[in-house]
Parts: C-alpha cells; structure tokens; sequence
C-alpha cells in the first residue's frame, strides 16, 4: 500500500503543523510566565527565609480583632453595671449653714444633704447654740421626707438635687 499524496499538499500540512507548533510554543511561553509570576506572588504571601506568611499574619490579625471585639463588649456590660451602681451611690450633697439662735453669731448651725441620683438619702441637722448642741438626720425619698423639714434642709436637698453649691 502505498500512498500518493500530493506534494503540495504535504507542504501545506507541513507549514500547518510548523505553524501549529509555533502557537503551542508561545503559548507554552505566556503560561510560563503567568505561572512564574503566580509562584512570585505565592511566595510573597507564604512569606519566604522562614518569615510568617502574610496569610498567617492576617489570620491572626483577625483573631486579635475579634478578642478586641468581646472585650470591649465584656468592657460594656461592666460600665453599664457601675453605671447602675453608681446611681445608687450618694454622691449629690451640700450643706447649708446658717445661725441657729439670734445671740449666736458665725453660721455655727448647718443642714446637710446627701442624696442619690433619685433623690434618695438623707439629711442632717446641726443645731449649734450656747450650751448645747442637737443633731438631726431625717430621710430622704425622691427629694422628700416624712418628718417635717426646716427651710434650711429643704434648701439643702435643693441645692444637693440641683448640684448647685449655696453661696
């Protein structure tokens, strides 16, 4: 068996597949150079001498973030607990002196308030005079009391409620 092939047409087919190779070939060559480029980046993000990877490092960057993250939000919920507990503490007061008796000179005798945010707390008394001295504490519940109140005590829980200090 033998095979008569035209000449002509065995150079077309033998340019066809030297042209066929060529395109292999440059394509062989542009993925080279895509992959020489990718194993570049690669080892960028593998980190190379041994260094930590950037993917690694990011790793834990995002894990130091989320600890930060619970702890702020363990930080929250303490602060709005002492926020609570301190509106419960008796942190507004003033005092109001003033001269108990007409022969008594030098403000001896005071009036003092100290209340919580609500207004709760007490008040007490100091009435100053020559021989004697008597002292009072009444409570105090949202700013008022059930004992009757001198106007120097009910400016005390006043000017306590208002923060504002008597001149």
């Amino acid at each position: 068996m033998t095979l008569d092939l035209d000449p002509n047409m065995v150079a077309w087919l033998a340019i066809a597949g030297i042209a066929l190779g060529v395109v292999g070939l440059l394509l062989a060559a542009i993925a080279l150079t895509k992959l020489r480029r990718m194993r570049r980046t690669y080892l960028v993000l593998q980190g190379d001498d041994g260094a930590e990877s950037f993917v690694a490092a990011v790793g834990k960057k995002v894990a130091e973030v989320e600890r930060l993250r619970k702890d702020v939000e363990t930080t929250k919920s303490q602060v709005e607990s002492l926020r609570i507990d301190l509106s419960d503490s008796i942190r507004h007061v003033a005092v109001v002196r003033y001269d108990a008796f007409n022969d008594m000179g030098g403000r001896m005798s005071f009036s003092a308030a100290m209340l919580d945010d609500a207004g709760d707390g007490l008040v007490i008394s100091s009435i100053n005079a020559r021989t004697e001295t008597r002292t009072y504490a009444k409570g105090v519940k949202a700013g008022a009391s059930d004992a009757i109140l001198s106007p120097e005590e009910e400016q005390a829980i006043g000017y306590a409620q208002r923060g504002t200090v008597p001149q």
